[in-house]
């Protein structure tokens, strides 16, 4: 059984913040984007990357276990056949949090939570990490350069000097 969360919960009970969270993941997967506040979006974030995964899986059991929190049939339809598919090759971080500007009525901290879009490509990735790589390298051989060339410059000048 898992432990209940810390704090305060968004509802008042335990099971009416099971279903803010169901309704919000209903919504994100039905319009890729919503405007929320910060604290519910933070929430929702692993919510919906889990069923996105379990999305990714494609098979029944994975279809009932999303049908538990997301009871619209068009939505889970919806996630298994269009948005699961375009996440096939991405390992994680289905979904985006970017802040904007606080609610108008009574100053709350908004956020935008969204599905990514941009295409994923593997090979970013390993590039990335080369590049990391190359940079700790070159930072490493930098100092053993630097008194190469210290070297190397000595010597014309005291072939200089001696002339």
């Amino acid at each position: 059984m898992p432990a209940p969360t810390k704090g305060a919960r968004l509802g008042g009970s335990p099971s009416h913040e099971r279903q803010i969270l169901a309704n919000l993941a209903t919504e994100l997967f039905r319009h890729k984007s919503i405007t929320t506040t910060e604290t519910k979006a933070k929430r929702l974030r692993p919510l919906a990357e889990r069923l996105v995964s379990q999305a990714k899986k494609g098979d029944l059991a994975s279809r009932r276990r999303v049908m538990r929190t997301v009871r619209d049939r068009g939505v889970v339809h919806a996630l298994f056949e269009e948005i699961a598919p375009t996440f096939s090759e991405r390992p994680g971080g289905y979904t985006r949090i970017t802040k904007v500007a606080p609610r108008k009525g009574d100053n709350a901290p908004m956020a935008v939570i969204e599905l990514v879009t941009e295409a994923y490509s593997p090979k970013q990735a390993v590039v990335k990490e080369a590049e990391g790589a190359a940079k700790v390298a070159a930072a490493e051989e930098a100092p053993a350069e630097v008194v190469e060339d210290a070297v190397a410059e000595e010597t014309p000048a005291e072939e200089t000097e001696k002339a």
